[in-house]
């Protein structure tokens, strides 16, 4: 099985290599100055994509031409990429996530449980990341507050974004009420927990037909 990493010199390009050389595993790194016509994908192949917005089509594109299926990380996307990775779904396996922690996909589906709560609650989503971390708020931030508004069927205050340091990546969702406060906090302790997560992702993906998959048919829902 052959890993195609995108993205290879950034900070999640790296911990996957890192993970996979580890593991014995086959890599091809990728990056904006590759000659994707060099790259041979005749071996039982997939990409992992953390690249960016601006070469993430080219990507896409290449992986469709080639059916390799397409795991990828990279936020930032326009509304036309989703649609675009929608399109490519027919042809080829795909799955995106905003965050590839399985903690964070855990925590994700909890939130659906806050629709038993009365309407005196309010609610706020926070989060923490690097300071090179440059959406804001992040794919993480927006995926939880859709599930959250989704689950609670009420307009929410906006996502409370903090860039600083090294952190990477603290996500707290509240519930408040006149008479008691509920908390979920999801910390991630490195970067490796979500190269980790998507490395499960792909070696998942690899055996799936045509379709647009997420993380939740990973963990089995």
């Amino acid at each position: 099985m052959k890993f195609i990493i995108t993205g290879s010199g950034g900070r999640m390009g790296q911990s996957l290599i890192g993970i996979l050389n580890k593991n014995n595993q086959q890599v091809v790194e990728l990056n904006r100055k590759s000659d994707l016509s060099l790259i041979s994908v005749k071996e039982k192949s997939v990409i992992i994509d953390f690249s960016s917005p601006d070469y993430f089509n080219k990507i896409l594109n290449w992986s469709l031409e080639n059916k390799i299926p397409f795991v990828s990380g990279t936020t930032g996307l326009y509304d036309e990429q989703f649609t675009d990775l929608a399109k490519a779904s027919a042809d080829i396996p795909v799955l995106w996530a905003p965050n590839m922690s399985m903690g964070v996909a855990f925590v994700n589906k909890l939130l659906t449980s806050f629709n038993e709560l009365s309407e005196d609650f309010d609610f706020q989503v926070e989060e923490i990341h690097h300071r090179h971390k440059l959406d804001k708020p992040s794919g993480t931030g927006i995926l939880l507050q859709d599930t959250l508004k989704s689950a609670v069927k009420k307009e929410l205050p906006e996502v409370v974004s903090v860039r600083g340091g090294g952190v990477y990546g603290v996500h707290k969702i509240w519930a408040f009420s006149d008479e008691e406060t509920i908390s979920i906090e999801h910390q991630a302790l490195n970067r490796d927990v979500f190269a980790s997560g998507a490395i499960k992702c792909a070696n998942w993906l690899i055996n799936k037909g045509p379709g647009s998959y997420s993380i939740n048919n990973v963990l089995g829902a």
